[in-house]
């Protein structure tokens, strides 16, 4: 009872993210599972403890590190969404680094082979859509089929307070979606692969042994502040809170903001140019974040986010996906195929062009969502 009010007190008074760390951050938890074995591991940039990268804590502590699997975006974490990252040498260690991304998203038994045990750690953001997650469930299949264990180290989730969003329906499963929960999940890493594996969600129903070593003085609803970027075009906080609203007009032709220093903090497009309503206006460039961005060079007129409040947020924005959409000139291009992936059903879309309202469209999620949360209790590992 007094940790839960202390906890609350750091909540209220900003202070959650000194005491919340990541599991990485206690190496005496986890390295009597790493001594004398040959260790794999599935990372990236994120994969800090305090400053320091896992990769080399380990090494200093003589654990015998001989493979590094990275995600989207890379193992430093700087290529653009979308970028094709192939296999390389790292060359701080010399660790062959196995890119799972593009055409090879899932890790073979070829190249786990030689490894005893597998850890997984990267800083996720808490939607169905970032693609951590789906990368974590090809490395646990792969562990599961080839006897490899697996040792999640958990992050706290910085979206972790709420939930909210269509629940995935199984029509619409892709890479940015490949589980049966909502937009918002409200769980971390090691929740769902604990989840993962006890609903059978695995290729073939198939269970890895998983060991999930827990976040350091994590509650739901902790207002945790990651210490990095998780990925170039979430670049701080306001982002990560905007983006499971804003990632919806990804599956439209307005740009997000990619190809600009405040991705995911703006929408915008040419067409609204001379319309009142959105005056603000920016223009994609190539940067380090997105290679050719949508819209590159065009003149994108829309709306900035960056003084909207995110203190608050308890649920998905769909007013501005409404009112966007009507005040789109070409309403038969709106939707591009991709925008079912990223909602989780072919109904949304749909919703909106019939003017369903925000309130309309959140009552039909209700019933999924309730199911998911009496199922989702039972593999939480820290208090809501």
């Amino acid at each position: 009872m007094i940790k839960r009010f202390l906890t609350l007190l750091f909540v209220i008074f900003g202070y959650v993210a000194y005491t919340q760390k990541p599991a990485a951050e206690d190496l005496s938890r986890y390295i009597s599972l790493l001594e004398a074995k040959k260790v794999g591991l599935t990372v990236n940039h994120t994969a800090l403890s305090g400053k320091e990268h896992l990769l080399d804590i380990l090494l200093k502590n003589n654990i015998n590190v001989v493979k590094i699997y990275a995600p989207e975006h890379g193992f430093r974490g700087t290529a653009g969404a979308g970028e094709i990252v192939g296999n390389s040498t790292d060359p701080e260690t010399g660790l062959p680094v196995i890119s799972l991304y593009g055409n090879n998203k899932k890790p073979t038994k070829e190249q786990v082979s030689g490894i005893d045990c597998m850890v997984f750690d990267m800083q996720d953001v808490g939607t169905r859509f970032y693609t951590y997650l789906s990368t974590m469930h090809y490395v646990m299949e792969t562990c599961a089929e080839n006897g490899i264990p697996l040792i999640v180290l958990d992050r706290p989730n910085p979206n972790g307070f709420y939930i909210d969003g269509p629940v995935l329906e199984p029509s619409c499963k892709s890479f940015v979606g490949m589980h049966k929960i909502p937009i918002v999940h409200g769980m971390t890493l090691g929740e769902l692969a604990l989840m993962m594996n006890s609903e059978k969600w695995l290729d073939k129903g198939i269970e890895c042994k998983l060991t999930v070593i827990p976040c350091i003085e994590y509650t739901h609803q902790s207002k945790y502040q990651l210490p990095i970027a998780p990925s170039p075009n979430l670049p701080d906080m306001q982002s990560i809170y905007l983006y499971p609203s804003l990632c919806l007009f990804e599956g439209t032709p307005l740009s997000v903001g990619r190809g600009t220093d405040f991705p995911f903090k703006v929408i915008g497009h040419p067409s609204f140019k001379g319309n009142k309503k959105y005056p603000f206006s920016f223009v994609p460039k190539t940067n380090d974040g997105k290679i050719k961005p949508l819209l590159e060079g065009q003149v994108c007129y829309g709306i900035d986010f960056r003084e909207f409040n995110t203190a608050n947020i308890t649920e998905i924005n769909l007013d501005r996906i409404i009112e966007v959409y009507n005040d789109c000139k070409d309403k038969n291009k709106f939707f591009k195929p991709v925008f079912s992936n990223l909602a989780g059903n072919n109904i949304l879309q749909k919703q909106i062009a019939e003017g369903k309202t925000a309130s309309e469209i959140r009552q039909s999620w209700q019933k999924d969502l309730d199911e998911f949360k009496a199922k989702r209790k039972k593999y939480l590992l820290y208090d809501e």
